[in-house]
This record gives structure tokens, C-alpha cells and sequence, in this order.
């Protein structure tokens, strides 16, 4: 498929949408980035082939911006609250949307997709709603720990682990302050291993990409538990696949949807997968990484080729769609860091002489700063690194080395980075590959 010269908008310039301009470039696309932030906090803006200011929630001005600069299609990538205006631009100027603006309402909020879970018997985490009106009522009934989370927020902002009612209201106002609705959701806090399933749909048909276990770190006392890795396949794929993923496809179809790609957030109980968080979106896991290199066919391609065309341009991706990746294994390091602010990467040239690594997104580069405020999100993720094993043992051998590796140091001097993970997380966690 033939995409050198074409003009591809992007709506948001953080630096994770730097991404999305490095594939597009390797498909010989223009690149173009628009949000209402200066240049010099657009990372995106920095290093895209033209920059905008229009406001991506003005939906008149995009349209102009489409029009007169002659776009061939419009892309965002890993933030929820942009999905509606993006429906919206792509309706008004008659380019290809994966989604509807309908179907992006429906995905970014917590209190309507887990009801749909429910109507189609999909495991997911038990709920209440609370708010501060209401709120000595609501909180005499919780069983403490719990989750406070906005119902339409991401990336973990607003999120609040609550071990007693003191923490509570202040979780709750946080929530709400982070909720365009101002909706608050509370869920039991499930102290059980997690992992993350990855879908891909392609005209109406639901491909099982890959299942990862999300080993998730408490390495910050009082703040919500982040991901230190990511290890494929996990031992519940055989299970979901004959148990769950049947009526997660039934649920699709019921609400009409065709094209794009989404994640699942899951507590493992029981060897059952419970949803508790979902993306109708790229994810910030960047797994198709792992993907390109372990089955041929890379989805962030696969979304560049359909915002252009229409069509992702991938033949035969059902006979390349393979969650058990060929027998061998996969993983993604993810180096969370403390609040500070980097002076100093450094290992990253070892780290990609390892036999296994595929690749490495830095997040933070030297010179940026992890606030106080990022504690508790994603947020803190300062380095991904990608790579495949052979066996259980190889791949946690390797990532074991590359968290002995990397160095971030802050302007104090100070390591900045946080544990990681463990021998014990490879444990009984992954499928057991038949040679």
C-alpha cells in the first residue's frame, strides 16, 4: 500500500505520540501535530514535519485546519479524552474513524462498559458509586481496602488506593476533580496478580493478539501499585480463550464495533481474567513491539494505514494473529522511576547488545522531571525496554539484567529508579510453550 506523501493529522502532542510520527515516517508519511500547548511542552510538535495550535475540543477549527492543509486523515493515539473529538472531526470531514463517537463514549466510561460486561456475563470487578453529597451513607458500607477512580479518566489519574475512611473523602474529592462528568466509581481492592489482554478488529472480526501478566510493584507506600514489566504469554490463555474471550466477542458485536484495537486491564482470580479497566485505543504498553517482531504484523502500522486509507493494508492478518507467539516468549521492561529530575541514562547501549532485546522507547528523556505529581501513574514509566526469549528462564535472566543495567540518575546524584521485577513474578505466571 502506497502512503509516501500523504498528510496524516495527529490530535495531541505529548511525547508518547512521538511514536506514532516514527512509523509514520518509516511509511513515508508527512507528519503533522496539533494541540492547544506551546512547542516548547508538545514533544510531538518538536519533532513532526509541521506543528499547529488548534485546540483539538475545537471542532470547527480542526475542521478548517483539515481542509485548507489538506490532510488525508487524522490519528490519535494513547488519551481517552480526545477520542470523542476525534470521532467528531473525522464524521464532519468525511475521513476514516475506527470508532464511533458513540462507541468511544460507551469505552471511556467505567460505569457503562462494565454494565455492558455484565449483560454479557464478562467478568469484571464489583462497583459502587459515591459521592461527596451522600458520602458518610455510601462509606459505612465498604469493606476497606478499595479503589477510588474517576469514571471517565486515565493513565491512572485520580486513582486512590483507600485503606480506611479517612482517605476516602479526599480520594473521593481527587476523583471527582479528575471526572469531566464527575463521576466516581469504588471497587474492592483485589490484592491478586494481573494481567492485560490485547484485541485487534478488523471489519467486524476480533483477534486475541497476545495476553501479558502485568507485574504490577507496591514500591511506593500509600500509592497506587505500576506495572515494572510485562511477560507474554501468561498461563491463563488457554482458559480465557475457551472460557471468556466468547462472550468479550459477543459483547463487540452488540455494540457494532469494526475496526481498531483495545485493551483489558485484569485481576487474575482463579485462573480468571476480571476486567477492571478498558482501552478502545493504542496503549502506552506499546506492545505492538513485541507483535511485529514475534508475528509480522505491526497494529500501529496497521492504524496509520487505516487513518489514510481505510483499510489497514495487512493480507492474511488472521493466519498472523498468533497470542502464543510461535512458542517462544516475550517481554517488556518497564523502569519506573521516583520524582526527581534525570541528569543521566544510562546502560541503554548494553541493554540493546542483550541477545533477546528488540528495541527501547525512553518516555523521560535526560532533563525532564518525574513531579510529585506523577507518583501513582503511568506516568513514572521512564524506559520500555522490548525484547523475545526462547524460554521462561532466558527471558527472566534477561530482563533481570537489563534492571541491573540501567542507571537514572537525578541532578542530586541520586538513583532514581524504583525495584522492578522479581524472580518470584515468573513463577507460575506464563504459558508453558511446547517445543
Amino acid at each position: 500500500m502506497q502512503l509516501e506523501g500523504k498528510r496524516l493529522l495527529i490530535l495531541g502532542g505529548s511525547r508518547i505520540s512521538c511514536e506514532i510520527i516514527r512509523h509514520a515516517r518509516e511509511l513515508g508519511v508527512v507528519t503533522a501535530v496539533t494541540d492547544w500547548y506551546a512547542l516548547e511542552k508538545s514533544p510531538a510538535k518538536q519533532l513532526a514535519d509541521e506543528a499547529y495550535y488548534v485546540s483539538t475540543a475545537d471542532i470547527d477549527a480542526m475542521a478548517a485546519l483539515v481542509r485548507d492543509r489538506k490532510f488525508d486523515g487524522v490519528m490519535t493515539g494513547f488519551t481517552d479524552s480526545v477520542l470523542p473529538y476525534y470521532a467528531a472531526l473525522c464524521e464532519r470531514v468525511g475521513l476514516p474513524a475506527y470508532g464511533t463517537k458513540e462507541q468511544f463514549s460507551l469505552f471511556t466510561n467505567k460505569e457503562r462498559y462494565k454494565a455492558l460486561m455484565r449483560r454479557h456475563n464478562v467478568p469484571t470487578v464489583a462497583d459502587c458509586r459515591v459521592d461527596l453529597t451522600r458520602f458518610d451513607e455510601a462509606a459505612e458500607r465498604l469493606r476497606y481496602p478499595v479503589v477510588v477512580k474517576p469514571t471517565d479518566g486515565s493513565g491512572s489519574r485520580g486513582v486512590t488506593v483507600c485503606h480506611d475512611r479517612d482517605r476516602l473523602r479526599s480520594a473521593v474529592a481527587l476523583a471527582e476533580e479528575e471526572s469531566k462528568s464527575r463521576g466516581v466509581l469504588v471497587e474492592p481492592y483485589l490484592d491478586a496478580p494481573e494481567a492485560t489482554v490485547f484485541w485487534l478488529f478488523d471489519r467486524g472480526e476480533y483477534h486475541l493478539t497476545l495476553i501479558g501478566n502485568r507485574h504490577v510493584k507496591h514500591n511506593q507506600a500509600g500509592e497506587l501499585p505500576l506495572p515494572a514489566g510485562y511477560t507474554y504469554p501468561a498461563a491463563v490463555l488457554p482458559r480465557f480463550l475457551e472460557n471468556t474471550a466468547p462472550k468479550m466477542k459477543e459483547m463487540f458485536r452488540s455494540v457494532g464495533l469494526q475496526n481498531g484495537m483495545m485493551f483489558m486491564q485484569c485481576k487474575v482470580v482463579d485462573g480468571e481474567c476480571v476486567v477492571y479497566d478498558i482501552g478502545y485505543r493504542l496503549t502506552g504498553t506499546l506492545e505492538y513491539i513485541n507483535l511485529r517482531r514475534a508475528c509480522g504484523y505491526d497494529p500501529m502500522d496497521m492504524m496509520i494505514r487505516f487513518a489514510l486509507t481505510g483499510a489497514y493494508g495487512e493480507p492474511a492478518l488472521a493466519k498472523k494473529v498468533d497470542p502464543y507467539l510461535g512458542g517462544r516468549y516475550a517481554y517488556n521492561v518497564s523502569l519506573l522511576c521516583r520524582p526527581g529530575k534525570i541528569a543521566r541514562i544510562s546502560g541503554l547501549e548494553e541493554i540493546g547488545r542483550l541477545p533477546g532485546v528488540v528495541g527501547a522507547v525512553v518516555a523521560h528523556p535526560e532533563g525532564d522531571t518525574i513531579t510529585q505529581a506523577m507518583k501513582g501513574r503511568l506516568a513514572q514509566i521512564t524506559v520500555r525496554v522490548f525484547g523475545e526469549a526462547d524460554s521462561v528462564e532466558r527471558m527472566r535472566d534477561e530482563m533481570l539484567r537489563i534492571q541491573c543495567l540501567a542507571h537514572i540518575v537525578s541532578d542530586a546524584g541520586e538513583e532514581l529508579l524504583l525495584p522492578g521485577v522479581e524472580e518470584s513474578d515468573f513463577e507460575g505466571t506464563l504459558y508453558e510453550q511446547r517445543t
